[in-house]
Parts: structure tokens; C-alpha cells; sequence
């Protein structure tokens, strides 16, 4: 040994559960006995001049017990002025590599010895603690700061004792007060912050004469509104009387800890307790709910569509639309050979055209301005402005594909000759093919083939798209062979078969259970406005209601200009049957027409609508026409609007 020490005492005790649960065991730094370690000032190992000089530790059964020499330096000096006088008295290690296992430290190295301030924490206490996970149960600790908090012997004080002999015990003396100083910065902080908000003491604090290295109170005494008060626990006991005060003690901690543990909320934790102490108003220690948003975010119909509707349209900067067409599929219709000598013929074909007139389509909005000026956190006009917009292309597109659905009396429905929906326009435009979806027997597949057989009617621009609803799409992605595979792996898949460029899901669709999907090049459709008729915004105050209005509105048409440019798929009944009309028969050269009979079709004709009985009708005079047309009975359908009407007319002599 060198030396007679300066001072000695307990660096660290074994066998001390730390409040965070830790326990050192003895031995845990049983092969640093012996060893000579730096004796530092306050752990500052940074600053040279902070080392005093140096320790000598002594492994004992109950901890490590250090030997103290102070070297020649001015700090040195006065440290020893500190600790003779009784100014100081305890020690702490700074440790690393420390191996733990079930929370219990059992190998560490003391990298330096440090003199501390008074007021340290009772017992052991591991802070500033960095975990890294290892093989099996270990946990590595980069380093620790650990407290002995026992006090020193001087190097002259009477030796009573047998130096392997633990310290008194003196946890049964301890008081409220030393518990409170045994806990970490953060543990103290958190008690700081609930005591002050829960109790809301209204008294003033005494100033606070506690270390910076343990934490001080805030003794602020301003207990403005809002600002929570921070008056140190154990003060108000002095102040208010002990029956009176709110006192937490360390068993009140460790029960608070123990509890969120075992339930996973510290929230939840410190509810039960508070409860228990008459605490009010516990949400006051939580902080508010943080919005992930600014604004609200609309809650709406899946629109994807809508803008590939509306962007695929052509626009026409008129607004009153008129389509002409010329029929030249009558036989009449088509070129002739010519024979020397003969009489060449006029061809004939018929002539048509339609007219389609604008519609104002609006929403409309208002807001109180006090309303305004207190919403703070967004812009809620512009907010609600995008709403409106949201809103009004939404509509004008469901108008364009499949019509409103409001009633024909309702006063807001969007006009169906100003804006004809694809789905229900003239079979001239559109072409309807009807499936059997709902029989014991059918399945989407049907569907795939209807589409497929019927293509040839279809007239439009190149490919379509195909429009339908997410139940159909599942469907169509759920179809298996008889191996049990997916026979469409993705959508594309089945576009390519379907000979169109791409499959959209429409949720508005779902609304109209007859309407299975609509096939359109959007190119063939036309929207027209004219000069002031396209999407506008007003707003206008209302000075006695103190209130802002809002209007957005477009005044538009919309129609399809090619004939046979799009196909809707419906679906019939479950207990409909299909059925093929037969076509009349027709001998020019007499002018007869007479009408096959075929079960579960009615035929009329097709300018008065009156029933034409089966067999031979009246003769047609020369140059004299007959439309016929063959209707469905109840309980029978047609796969397809075609071939469904026949014209005649008698040539002239």
C-alpha cells in the first residue's frame, strides 16, 4: 500500500436495487481490486486540470472500497480544503463495458473514481445508460455513472470498523425528502411537471438550493394562468402543513413505474394513481392530439375516373351541338354494276340529325365570417372551395357516363337531352348487350363473351374503355381454370382480351344494378360551352347575415357524335330467357312483308307502334316503306339492341 490515503470510503455498494431496476452484484468488479484509477472532480475527465489525483480500489464482499490520494494541483488543494471542512463527502465511479443479466450488473471496468457534491442519491444508481443487445441474455452497457452515496472516512478519522464490514443501513431513517433526492434528472423532471400540474399549489417556493448536478426545482412563484405551477413537493409540506400536502413518495413511484410496465401505458399508470390520491383533471399532463393534416380530408367516392372522363372528352367551344348522320346500310344504298344499254338507278338512303342545348350544373356554399376569422389552423375557404370543385367535376362526369339518377320530377336533376349519359342514349349511339348474370349457371365469363361476339356493332373511335365496378373487376380476377389457376393474373390481362385499352373502376356505378359496364372511346363525345359557360367561381357578401356565399357553375352540353361509338353491358333478370327474333321476309316485286312468328317476341311497327299480326301484311305501294321492329315479351330478352329492326321499301316500277 502506498501511502497513508487522504480520505477513503465505499465507491460503489453491491447488492443495491437501483430505482431503474438494476441491481450490482458483489463481485462485480473483483478483478479491478488493487487497481489505480484517476480520482476526478465531478466527472469532468475532460478537462486535465479536473484530475485530483489518484484512487486505489479494494474489492469487498459488499462493494469496492477506494483509497483517495489528492496530487499537488490548486483544484487538488482546495477539493481537500472541501472535504476536511465536511463540504463534501461522497464518491461515484464511472464505469464501462458493464455486462447485465435479468437487470442485475455483474462485470463492469472502473474507468476513473470522482468526488461529488453532497446530496447524491442513497444506494446505487446506474444513469446515462446506453443498452446494445448481445448473445443470450446480456445486455452490453457502454458506460454508467454509478452513485455509492456513503458518505467518506478522512484519512485521520478513528477506524472503528472492520473494512470489509458494510455501511450502516440507515434506509429506515431516510425521509420523504431523501427519497426524492435519490431519484435521476428525468425521474425528477417528470414528478416536477405532474405534481405541479395536478396539485396547482398556489403558494410561492422558497428558493431552491439543490445542485445542478441533481436537478433544481423551478421556484418561478409567477403561477400565471396556464403556466402550471413548479413548487418543489417537499416545500409545500413545510408550508401547508404535512396533513395537508400532496406528498409522492418513492414506493409511489416505483408502484407508478411497476404499473405501466405490466400494462404497457404510463398514462394509464399515472391515471390509477391519481385516482386513488383525489388528483383531478389527469388529461392536463398529456399533451394535445397532433393533427396529421392541416385541413380535413374529404371522405368521398373514389374519383379516379372522373378525370379520365373529362380530359378524354372532346370540347367544342359552342355549347348548342347538332349531329348529322346518313344511314348506308340499306341495299339501296350501295353501288351498281352497269349492263350496256340498261337504265342506271339513283341510290337511296335516309338522312338524320339531333340537337343538343346546354344546362347550367351549380353547387352552391356559404359561410358565417366570424367562422372565418377563428378557424386559424387552414385556409377554410379555399379548403371548401376544393370541395366544390371535387364535387361539381363528379357530377358533370356521372352525368356524362351513366346520367344523375335523380328522379325525372326532381328539380335538380341534370337535364338528359342537354346532357344525354352514355348508358341510356339512343341505341343509334349506343349499342346494348344484355347478360344473365344471376342464374345457377352463369358466371362473369358470360359477360367476357358477350363483349367479345358483339364487337362487330361496335363503331366507335379505336379501342374503348372499358368502365365498370371493383365486384365485377374481383370477379373477373377471380375466374379459375379447371386446374384451379387464375385464368386473368392482372388487368391488363384481361383489357387484352376484352380489346380494350383499359378497365376503370366507377363507384357511382354501383348505384344502377342493371348497368354491368359501359365501353366508350371518350373521344367520341363532345362538350360544348360557350364563352362565359365554362366552370366559374362567385362569392358575394351578405351584409345583414353576416355571411359569405359561394357559387361555382358551368352551363355545358354533352352528347355523342358518332354513331355506334359506344356499348353498355346489362344485366336481365335471373329467370329472363334469351331469345333470337326471326327477321320478316319481304318480296319487292309485290310488296309483301310477311312476319315470322317466333316464341317470346312481339312484333310492331315501327312508326305508329301498333302490333303486326304474324304471316303476310298488306301490300306496300310502289315507293312505300315499313319499318318492323321485334320487342321482347315479359321473362324473354335480346343478347344485343341489333338486329332487332327491319325496313322495307317497294321499288318503283
Amino acid at each position: 500500500m502506498e501511502a497513508e490515503a487522504d480520505f477513503s470510503g465505499y465507491a460503489t455498494k453491491a447488492g443495491v436495487k437501483c430505482s431503474d431496476g438494476r441491481t450490482i452484484m458483489p463481485g462485480a468488479f473483483r478483478h479491478q481490486d488493487k487497481v489505480r484509477v484517476p480520482l476526478v472532480w465531478q466527472h469532468g475527465h475532460s478537462d486535465p486540470e479536473n484530475v485530483l489525483g489518484h484512487a486505489i480500489l479494494e474489492d469487498r464482499k459488499d462493494g469496492v472500497y477506494a483509497y483517495g490520494f489528492f496530487n499537488k494541483s490548486t483544484k487538488a488543494k482546495h477539493s481537500k480544503g472541501l472535504l476536511e471542512h465536511g463540504d463534501i463527502n461522497m464518491l461515484s465511479i464511472w464505469a464501462n463495458q458493464l455486462i447485465e443479466r435479468a437487470a442485475r450488473v455483474v462485470h463492469g471496468n472502473i474507468r476513473e473514481v470522482s468526488l461529488v457534491l453532497s446530496g447524491a442519491n442513497p444506494g446505487a444508481l446506474i444513469e446515462n445508460v446506453t443498452v446494445s443487445h448481445s448473445d443470450g441474455d446480456d445486455v452490453l452497457d457502454d458506460e454508467a455513472i454509478i452513485y455509492s452515496g456513503l458518505e467518506l472516512e478522512h484519512a485521520d478519522a478513528t477506524k472503528t470498523e472492520d473494512k470489509n464490514d458494510s455501511s450502516t443501513d440507515n434506509s429506515s431513517d431516510e425521509t420523504v425528502e431523501d427519497i426524492y433526492e435519490s431519484l435521476s434528472d428525468k425521474q425528477k423532471d417528470v414528478v416536477h411537471y405532474m405534481v405541479g400540474q395536478a396539485l396547482a399549489a398556489k403558494n410561492s417556493a422558497d428558493d431552491n438550493t439543490n445542485s445542478a448536478e441533481h436537478g433544481n426545482v423551478d421556484n418561478n412563484n409567477t403561477n400565471q394562468e396556464g403556466t402550471g405551477v413548479t413548487k418543489n413537493v417537499f416545500e409545500q409540506g413545510k408550508d401547508a402543513g404535512e396533513g395537508s400536502a400532496h406528498v409522492l413518495s418513492h414506493e409511489d413511484v416505483k408502484g407508478i413505474m411497476a404499473d405501466a410496465i405490466k400494462g404497457g401505458s404510463l398514462k394509464a399508470a399515472l391515471e390509477n394513481y391519481t385516482l386513488a390520491h383525489g388528483i383531478n383533471d389527469i388529461d392536463t399532463l398529456f399533451p394535445e392530439a397532433k393533427a396529421l393534416t392541416s385541413a380535413p380530408e374529404f371522405f368521398a367516392r373514389r374519383t379516379e375516373w372522373v378525370n379520365g372522363v373529362l380530359s378524354g372528352a372532346r370540347k367544342t367551344p359552342f355549347s348548342r351541338i347538332k349531329t348529322h348522320w346518313a344511314d348506308l346500310n340499306f341495299d339501296e344504298a350501295r353501288a351498281k354494276g352497269y349492263i350496256k344499254g340498261a337504265m342506271k338507278k339513283e341510290e337511296f338512303f335516309g338522312t338524320a340529325s339531333r340537337t343538343t342545348t346546354p344546362a347550367t350544373i351549380y353547387k352552391k356554399q356559404k359561410l358565417d365570417r366570424d367562422d372565418i376569422i377563428d378557424i386559424t389552423d387552414f385556409d377554410v375557404v379555399q379548403w371548401m372551395r376544393g370541395e366544390m370543385r371535387l364535387m361539381l367535376d363528379e357530377e358533370i362526369a356521372r352525368a356524362i357516363l351513366m346520367g344523375d339518377g335523380r328522379a325525372i320530377d326532381d328539380e335538380d336533376k341534370i337535364p338528359e337531352g342537354n346532357i344525354r349519359p352514355i348508358a341510356t342514349d339512343d341505341e343509334l349511339f349506343t349499342v346494348v348487350v344484355n347478360v344473365n348474370l344471376d342464374d345457377a349457371s352463369s358466371s362473369v365469363q358470360e359477360m367476357i363473351d358477350a363483349i367479345v361476339s358483339n364487337r362487330q356493332h361496335y363503331r366507335g373511335s379505336g379501342q374503348p374503355t372499358m368502365y365498370t365496378t371493383e365486384l365485377y373487376i374481383a370477379q373477373f380476377l377471380l375466374l379459375k381454370d379447371t386446374l384451379g389457376r387464375r385464368i386473368y393474373r392482372t388487368l391488363d390481362e384481361l383489357a387484352t382480351e376484352l380489346r380494350v385499352t383499359s378497365i376503370v373502376p366507377v363507384e357511382v356505378l354501383e348505384t344502377e344494378p342493371d348497368i354491368v359496364a359501359v365501353l366508350v372511346n371518350m373521344s367520341d363525345y363532345s362538350i360544348g360551352a360557350d364563352k362565359g359557360g365554362q366552370v366559374t367561381n362567385f362569392d358575394d357578401f351578405d351584409i345583414d347575415f353576416n355571411q359569405y356565399k359561394y357559387l361555382i357553375e358551368t352551363r355545358i352540353s354533352g352528347a355523342l357524335t358518332k354513331l355506334k361509338s359506344a356499348m353498355v353491358v346489362k344485366k336481365v333478370e335471373s329467370d329472363d330467357v334469351a331469345v333470337l327474333p326471326n327477321a320478316p321476309t319481304f318480296v319487292p316485286a309485290t310488296g309483301v312483308v310477311t312476319i315470322v312468328a317466333t316464341t317470346g317476341v312481339t312484333y310492331k311497327n315501327g312508326v305508329t307502334d301498333a302490333t303486326l299480326a304474324t304471316g303476310a301484311q298488306a301490300a306496300l305501294a310502289e315507293g312505300a316503306s315499313l319499318e318492323v321492329v321485334a320487342t321482347p315479351n315479359a321473362g324473354f330478352y335480346f343478347a344485343t339492341s341489333e338486329d332487332k329492326s327491319w325496313t322495307f321499301t317497294r321499288p318503283v316500277a
